[in-house]
């Protein structure tokens, strides 16, 4: 069949969960057999959101194609099969730069390049780029309604419904329905103003995705349906969830994918969520808890971890066992007068996330070092790799003052330096070590066990690389090289051998874990974590 576009609106407020709706949507289709395709739409000008501090924007989503993203992209990926690329995110600014490298090439023809109908048209190219081979594509429009840096955005969409036809393209809008404590009523008002400024530029939305912080009566669906234009049964409730993960269940329980299937009449319409009750289960009865704590830089805004977050849970999942995360701020551990064993003591495993800069440096190694001489298992990823090299380098290898030329260049043990091939390079935009690199593993080693693969693919994002002038200084004092790239030029993995699970590695396996297919690093991290409490043979 023809693709069919399904395009994702929100109103009233921001942060109601658009990306978590669009995830969902087409978790629901792939459960009925269809094949899709997703992508975000973000209204700010930045070319991407890799400059972008992550207070400012969340965690930067990277693709296998080394494209950085927004962060929905990695909802994308959690709760379908589908493998996010380049093209399933653009800009603004992206958007911009095309029409203007256009117009100097003189692909115009001189004529004067407006919003509409160049802007418009790039932006409905960048839609369609997504097509071949999908039976749905999704396209979630970041941004509020009602946003001036948003109108480019509806407008093409609005053009899409009419050059496609109303079989092939459904609106999805998602708003919010207050309860107001002191009136002890939900209100909905707000819905109603939100689809009153989409219409008013030509979009009549197809379903209404309210949020609330409960269910939505029958007579409160009626009311919004009736001023709102639409069928009572396309009133789906997006209620508060403890687990996002239900997401699936509830859309499914309120009827949203035989919404879907009737407005777009679709054949297939049996979804098969068997996947997702088992999941609920395991969610809902785990067998106990561990414990990890998250020494970074960025804990006051967990966005910033969003994957990391996530990939923690799902390597729980895996042993019925609930993920309990303690935010460690890295700066909290450095000093004389930090407790260490008070900050982390109890912790059933460590990790080192990634990150930027050097705030929290030595926060971090010191909490390295807790973990590997108090046998705590460690998992440290990019930066967190990094600073396990140089708190090894320190510590065991006797390499006093070893750094990363990124902190100190003076440093007369540099075990961490610059990428080689990005040397006398300035830009800071789009010019790390990004996307999926293959690595081959060491056998016998615990990266190897977990994977039970020779050779895999990670995906990265760093601009700093382990040093290979120090690897016999570290090899002989215990830690090993377990994995590289084939050629042997970069080291992406290493361990630390006679203790019980300490790993790190140079990409972000993070990115790549999903809830019904916990990352193997992951479920062996928890796993040995749960040991450490327990303390299993």
């Amino acid at each position: 069949m023809e693709a069919k576009y399904i395009f994702v609106t929100g109103g009233v407020v921001s942060s109601l969960g658009k990306g978590l709706a669009s995830a969902c949507i087409g978790s629901l289709l792939e459960s009925m057999g269809y094949t899709i395709a997703m992508q975000k739409l973000d209204p700010y000008l930045n070319v991407d959101p890799g400059t972008m501090s992550p207070f400012q924007h969340g965690e930067v989503f990277v693709t296998d194609d080394g494209a950085e993203t927004d962060l929905d992209l990695g909802h994308y990926e959690r709760f379908t099969t589908y493998t996010t690329c380049r093209d399933s995110n653009f800009t603004t600014g992206q958007v911009y730069e095309a029409v203007i490298e256009k117009e100097r090439r003189g692909d115009y023809l001189g004529k004067t390049v407006q919003v509409i109908p160049h802007i418009t048209d790039e932006l409905k190219a960048s839609m369609r780029r997504l097509e071949n081979g999908h039976d749905f594509i999704i396209i979630e429009i970041g941004g509020t309604v009602g946003d001036i840096e948003g109108q480019p955005f509806l407008e093409a969409i609005r053009q899409m419904r009419i050059e496609l036809g109303r079989e092939r393209t459904l609106f999805v809008h998602l708003t919010l329905v207050p309860f107001i404590k002191a009136a002890n009523e939900l209100k909905t008002k707000p819905t109603q103003h939100s689809v009153k400024e989409l219409r008013e530029i030509g979009i009549q939305p197809d379903i209404l995705i309210c949020r609330s912080d409960r269910p939505l009566p029958d007579e409160v669906k009626a009311k919004i349906a009736l001023f709102c234009n639409v069928k009572k049964e396309a009133v789906i409730t997006s209620r508060d969830l403890s687990c996002i993960y239900e997401a699936p269940l509830m859309f499914e329980e309120d009827g949203l994918s035989e919404v879907i299937c009737e407005r777009l009449k679709l054949e297939k319409c049996e979804a098969d969520l068997t996947a997702w009750h088992e999941l609920s289960q395991k969610i809902n009865n785990p067998k106990d808890t561990v414990e990890i704590a998250i020494v970074g830089k960025y804990v006051d805004y967990e966005d910033s971890y969003k994957s990391l977050i996530e990939a923690l849970h799902h390597g729980g999942y895996a042993h019925d066992l609930r993920t309990v995360i303690r935010w460690v701020e890295a700066e909290g551990l450095e000093g004389p007068e930090a407790d260490v064993e008070g900050i982390l003591g109890g912790a059933d495993g460590i990790l080192v996330p990634g990150g930027f800069g050097g705030r929290g440096i030595e926060g971090m190694i010191v909490a390295i070092r807790h973990a590997r001489e108090s046998n705590t298992p460690f998992f440290g990823i990019c930066l967190g790799m990094q600073c396990s090299v140089i708190e090894f380098a320190r510590y065991a290898a006797k390499l006093k003052g070893a750094h990363s030329t990124e902190f100190d260049s003076d440093t007369s043990y540099p075990v961490i330096f610059m990428l080689r091939d990005l040397l006398g390079v300035e830009e800071m935009g789009g010019t790390m070590r990004l996307g999926a690199y293959e690595c081959q593993l060491r056998e016998g080693s615990k990266a190897h066990k977990a994977y039970n693969e020779k050779v895999i693919w990670e995906r990265h994002r760093h601009r700093y690389e382990f040093n290979h002038q120090f690897t016999w200084q570290l090899e002989d004092n215990g830690m090993v090289i377990t994995g590289k790239s084939p050629d042997g030029k970069f080291v992406e993995m290493t361990e630390v051998e006679n203790h019980p699970w300490f790993v790190g590695c140079q990409f972000h396996p993070e990115f790549k874990s999903r809830p019904l297919n916990p990352h193997p690093l992951f479920r062996d991290f928890i796993g040995a974590s749960y040991k450490n409490k327990t303390k299993e043979a």
